[in-house]
């Protein structure tokens, strides 16, 4: 059987081969439409996971500057505290201490002499 379309004859067999390759193409466009959004969401899912990575990262660097800070301070605060200035005035004002007299001062001699 034929079929008219517009001025042209189809035959049957022309006419039931667009319908076989119409199906494929869908088929196809869908399984590429498919594959293209996977592929758009690992895309996007791991630009995501980078992004986190770089802020987690920032913010270690940042605590890392903080505790290099905080380490300067302590060590000026331990090397003022242990001057020996500060020591004696500690000790002859709060603890009534001073300096011995000359005949308060006992020599030994070292045991290996």
């Amino acid at each position: 059987m034929a079929q008219v379309v517009g001025t042209q004859i189809m035959p049957q067999h022309v006419r039931e081969e667009k319908k076989a390759s119409s199906g494929v193409g869908y088929s196809t466009f869908i399984f590429v439409t498919i594959m293209l959004i996977f592929v758009a969401l690992i895309y996007v899912g791991s630009h995501i996971h980078m992004t986190e990575l770089e802020y987690k990262v920032a913010a270690v660097l940042n605590a890392k500057e903080q505790n290099l800070e905080e380490q300067k301070k302590l060590k000026l605060e331990y090397a003022m505290l242990k001057s020996p200035q500060r020591i004696e005035s500690i000790a002859s004002s709060k603890l009534q201490m001073s300096y011995p007299e000359r005949d308060q001062v006992i020599v030994l001699k070292n045991s290996g002499e």
